[in-house]
């Protein structure tokens, strides 16, 4: 049967028919030379992180694991969510996984591994950014449009994972376990001819526990049409929504201080204001100053840079060996449980306490496959995105005590 749509199937990715042919290459000769049951570890490392991030958020590691069950390896892996950190706080690389095995059993997989966790990782990392850009407002991911209808599900994960509170694919939503979010759009407006006609057949059509919020910028000056909005559903409604990000009058937090305020002077102070179209992490803090209490977040979430891991062999059949610009042997990542400082020491090294702030430390890579067989328990993604928030809390005393050279 005909592919509709580009896309690699469970049991293609899960039969590694998307790696790169060298990887392929690469176990047809060391099969030839008898070397393909040689014992390696590998370490997932991350390169320097986008624009000088100081921190990543891990995800993906559910995919993982699924794709190496069944494989004879063992995988080693910080918990999704994890926070992460380009090298820790003496300046050594920090790896957030590490396979074990026969390398001819598992370098095919080295393609589709860094691809599931680079992406997802980056969306991760941007979608925690504005978490902590926003505090506690309202985000909702509305970025699957400009992605591949396929990613659609990955991009809203990572999105909530990283501390947003809603998506609005229906694919997304159906595996966060939670109910899609969003209203209307511009062409209901239009298709209704009328704006008012709009929001009330909304309201009347749409179950009452949608909160109402309606898209005021479709004809008139946005204004105009929040009154409108809020004189139509009077106390049904919950906010009005503006996706205006270069607005005819060119300031777009000068329209939410005017539209908020116009709004509050008639009363109709429950009314918030929800802000979409041309957001980012640099735009997003002024526009809560402003007064935004919601964002949808589009392209800047689904187009986030991607994070750079990479895989890398640091022992064959015992004996140490690295690449240039990487570190031989068994690697624990030891991690302060105050302050999120990491410090990476040989595998046989005691545990440490933090050398900052002098708190326990625990390992971070802990057992995920071990024989091809799942040993760890995949959290939730509730589970994981309380993980996530908690961490950004840590992260501050961080930032405040100057735990990193970062």
């Amino acid at each position: 049967m005909k592919r509709l749509f580009h896309y690699a199937s469970d049991e293609e990715i899960k039969r590694g028919e998307t790696t790169d042919i060298y990887f392929v290459r690469t176990k047809q000769i060391i099969e030839a030379k008898g070397l393909d049951k040689t014992p390696v570890i590998a370490d997932v490392t991350p390169g320097k992180l986008p624009h000088g991030w100081p921190w990543g958020i891990l995800c993906g590691i559910e995919e993982v694991a699924h794709l190496f069950e069944g494989i004879n390896a063992d995988v080693y892996s910080m918990p999704e969510g994890s926070v992460f950190h380009h090298e820790d706080f003496r300046g050594v690389r920090e790896p957030v996984m590490r396979v074990e095995g026969p390398y001819g059993d598992f370098c095919i997989y080295e393609t589709p591994l860094l691809g599931l966790i680079c992406q997802a990782s980056g969306v991760a990392t941007r979608a925690a950014r504005m978490r902590k850009t926003v505090g506690d407002k309202t985000l909702i991911s509305f970025g699957i449009r400009r992605m591949h209808p396929a990613l659609s599900p990955m991009i809203d994960r990572a999105s909530y994972i990283g501390g947003f509170d809603g998506v609005s694919s229906l694919s997304g939503a159906k595996i966060l376990g939670i109910e899609p979010s969003g209203t209307m759009p511009h062409a209901l407006i239009i298709v209704l001819g009328d704006q008012v006609k709009a929001w009330k057949a909304f309201d009347e059509v749409i179950s009452p526990k949608i909160p109402r919020i309606a898209l005021i910028d479709t004809y008139s000056d946005e204004k105009m049409e929040a009154i409108m909005a809020a004189e139509a559903l009077k106390e049904r409604l919950y906010a009005v929504r503006l996706d205006t990000p270069a607005s005819r009058k060119g300031d777009f937090p000068e329209l939410i201080r005017e539209v908020k305020w116009e709004l509050d002077v008639r009363g109709f102070n429950h009314v918030k204001i929800f802000v979409s179209g041309g957001l980012n992490e640099e735009n997003m803090k002024e526009l809560c100053e402003a007064g935004a209490e919601g964002f949808g977040v589009g392209t800047a979430l689904s187009n986030a840079p991607t994070i750079d891991f990479a895989m890398d062999i640091v022992e064959i059949d015992g004996k140490l060996c690295a690449k240039r610009g990487k570190m031989g042997g068994k690697k624990q990542v030891w991690r302060c449980q105050k302050c999120l400082a990491d410090l990476v020491l040989p595998f046989d090294k005691a545990q440490p306490k933090c050398p900052v702030c002098g708190g326990k430390t625990e390992p971070m890579l802990k057992p995920l496959i071990k024989n091809g067989k799942m040993v760890a328990k995949l959290p939730k993604p509730k589970e994981i995105r309380q993980y996530v928030l908690k961490q950004l809390e840590k992260l501050q005393l961080e930032e405040k005590l100057g735990c990193s050279k970062r």
